[in-house]
């Protein structure tokens, strides 16, 4: 019979782009991908690719222009509604993509 005892402390984790976008910090996942790729996204303070794993726990920054956004990451979830999507992570610092914060 196989081991499985690292089944049992592992936790869930999902791709970054696709957090990204599930969490509906950033709209689409090309877009998640073409920002990590370009070097603008971190976890845990390391820079991220696309493909990095992240789980409940984890700080990512993103950098979008003059602004960075910073979360932690409260759970991952394989889809979630408009509603759900904001329980997904905590806002740390900064205003999220789809946040208005013109002030007129």
């Amino acid at each position: 019979m196989p081991e499985r005892s690292s089944v049992q402390t592992a936790r869930e984790e999902m791709r970054l782009d696709k957090f990204l976008k599930v969490s509906r910090i950033i709209k689409r996942r090309t877009l998640a991908q073409e920002i990590c790729l370009g070097g603008r996204v971190k976890k845990n303070g390391r820079t991220a690719k696309p493909s990095t794993t992240v789980g409940a726990g984890d700080v990512i920054e993103i950098a979008f222009g003059a602004r960075t956004l910073t979360v932690r990451v409260l759970k991952v979830a394989a889809s979630a509604d408009k509603k759900s999507a904001g329980e997904m992570y905590e806002t740390i610092s900064g205003t999220g993509e789809g946040e208005n914060d013109n002030r007129a």
